[in-house]
């Protein structure tokens, strides 16, 4: 007979690993850890996986919530030594082996921490209360529905400059977030904006993107910056380069070098910070970027037994002198990795040093429009958007995903249209 413990996980005889992060990097993990003899139990406070890479398409009405998330224990429901808590951990306790969570504490014999990012405000209260952060679904759903909702009001406006303030979008962060989500917003006001608004122009929509550095995608090639520049300018986007965002309040945004954008929707994508939790040495989390220090083996210095991965851990290496880059490849490999690692620790066996095999980066700027780094190679147009779609589609989680995604992208790209424009929700905006 079973007997059960803390948060009514059965008792075992197998090692428990605990996983804190149902994102990329927890998930390859599990997958390739779930035949092993050992109790895997997953945290997140969310209780699905969110496929992250498309969210900007549940914020412009291109895709619904449920395209782009997978609940978590229907990955995993066919193996007894899974375990899945809908939990917050808050504490962490490495000399006791156990976790604080918001449903009670936990022993564990091996932590695997995937806890990822949040977004970094950099310390700007102004822009972190009023701003519009994409990090997870909900967030990404205020977006549509702010959206929408301005774009009613602008359609309701009777005075010019009010009209110009809810079509006015800016968006802060020139990286593939924030390039994506101004290419969508500008397909958005091509497609649907002259159809369903008729009283309103296509030109009176702006679309800006604020970047502090010299160019677009400063993490991939100087030809993908370029060409994805070109691109978004035919779009119809104005880009700002060099020019940081000092405030927001909520109907002003100002810049360092004194420009001002007035908008009722401002989008924060202008950087991410690690999530870490208490409990650790401090010499192990980097001040910078919060990162966890692991060595060539995902673990924690100092401590044997615990591992980080994806997002949230920095491995330096001579190739990577800041850590791999925080982005889904670096965490499905570490997480693919360590499972194999752990595997060889419980046979007796000593680990080997991870090894980031680069697949090369992608960007989509809208239709026929991406831009592509493998290796030295360089390419755009419609070859590098037909590839960035199919990587995309692959690694969605859930066959269903994939197939809703296909026919809603397909259906859009014949009809210029986007199906999931409905304010099912009404967002309300905070207030100074």
């Amino acid at each position: 007979m079973l007997q059960f413990h803390a948060m009514n996980i059965p008792s075992s005889q197998q090692p428990r690993v605990v996983v804190i992060g149902g994102g990329f990097a927890g998930i390859a993990f599990i997958k390739k850890m779930i035949k092993a003899p050992v109790q895997l139990v997953l945290f997140d406070k969310h209780n699905y996986h969110t496929f992250q890479p498309l969210l900007y398409q549940v914020s412009t009405a291109g895709l619904e919530p449920d395209s782009i998330a997978y609940p978590l224990r229907k990955i995993f429901r066919k193996h007894d030594n899974f375990h899945f808590r809908l939990a917050e951990v808050t504490h962490i306790n490495p000399d006791e082996r156990t976790i604080e969570t918001s449903i009670g504490n936990l022993k564990y014999d091996y932590l695997v921490l995937a806890t990822g990012t949040r977004t970094n405000f950099f310390g700007n209260k102004n822009v972190e209360q009023f701003s519009m952060p994409m990090k997870s679904v909900p967030q990404a759903l205020n977006i549509r529905s702010l959206m929408l909702q301005n774009i009613e009001k602008a359609d309701q406006a009777d005075e010019v400059e009010v009209q110009r303030s809810y079509l006015n979008f800016v968006i802060a962060g020139g990286g593939p977030t924030g390039v994506e989500l101004a290419g969508a917003l500008a397909e958005f006001r091509k497609g649907i904006l002259k159809n369903d608004y008729p009283e309103l122009s296509e030109d009176e929509m702006q679309i800006h993107i604020v970047e502090g550095s010299e160019r677009l995608l400063a993490s991939m090639s100087e030809e993908a910056s370029q060409k994805a520049q070109k691109f978004l300018e035919g779009m119809g986007v104005q880009i700002h380069l060099q020019t940081l965002v000092s405030d927001y309040d909520g109907v002003r945004v100002a810049t360092k070098d004194g420009k001002e954008f007035k908008t009722a929707t401002f989008i924060w994508a202008a950087g991410v910070t690690g999530a870490p939790i208490e409990g650790f040495d401090a010499k192990v989390v980097l001040e910078r970027t919060n990162r966890y220090q692991v060595n060539k083996y995902n673990q924690l210095e100092g401590y044997e037994n615990v591992f980080a991965l994806g997002d949230i851990a920095a491995m330096q290496t001579e190739a990577f002198p800041k850590g791999h880059p925080q982005m889904a490849q670096p965490a499905i490999q570490q997480g693919k990795h360590l499972a194999k690692n752990l595997q060889r620790v419980l046979k007796g066996h000593t680990m080997k040093p991870f090894k980031y095999l680069d697949k090369g980066s992608m960007a989509t700027i809208g239709r026929n429009k991406a831009v592509v780094d493998f290796k030295k190679m360089h390419f755009g147009g419609f070859f590098a958007w037909f590839l960035w779609m199919f990587v995309h589609l692959w690694y969605l989680v859930g066959f269903r995903n994939r197939v809703i995604t296909f026919f809603n992208w397909t259906y859009n790209y014949i009809n210029y249209d986007r199906a999931a424009r409905l304010i099912i929700r009404e967002y309300h905006k905070k207030s100074s």
